[in-house]
């Protein structure tokens, strides 16, 4: 087939690396995890690592923006983004720089949420509830939560 190594050689962690990065941005930890998944040794993957990171090939605050303009285009706030990214492996700095970067109005973001999802408030406790769990699933805090609550239908 083409575009793939021929099965008698072995590739270069720099050249797995190279094509898990054509299809999409991958964070340090995500490339190390898959490049020792193909049986690459731990030194040679730091030092690949460290080499496309020179090189500008990858980027974890690259990865750590794409990733989150992709959450707030799907309607996820700021908690669960938080999380995804530390389990990619982002450390915080880079997360919270990205955040910053990003000038998202989270509270703008809860409401397109909900109004996305929902006809309207809910006309009884049970159905406010089950606004409040799917907003607080998506990621969004509790001032986030109760902003779109009473703000979410408002322009209706």
């Amino acid at each position: 087939m083409l575009g793939q190594p021929p099965s008698d050689r072995e590739t270069s962690p720099g050249e797995d690396a190279i094509r898990l990065l054509a299809r999409r941005e991958y964070s340090r930890a995500e490339l190390a995890e898959r490049l020792a998944a193909k049986g690459h040794d731990s030194a040679a993957i730091g030092e690949c690592l460290d080499a496309l990171a020179e090189q500008g090939l990858q980027s974890d605050s690259r990865f750590a923006e794409s990733f989150l303009r992709s959450r707030v285009a799907r309607g996820q706030g700021p908690l669960k983004i938080r999380g995804e990214l530390s389990r990619r492996g982002i450390d915080r700095a880079t997360l919270e720089a990205a955040l910053a970067e990003a000038e998202t109005d989270w509270f703008a973001l809860a409401c397109e949420s909900l109004v996305r999802r929902f006809d309207g408030p809910g006309g009884s406790p049970r159905e406010r509830a089950r606004r409040e769990r799917f907003l607080a699933s998506r990621g969004f805090d509790f001032e986030h939560l109760r902003h779109a609550l009473s703000h979410a239908w408002d322009g209706d």
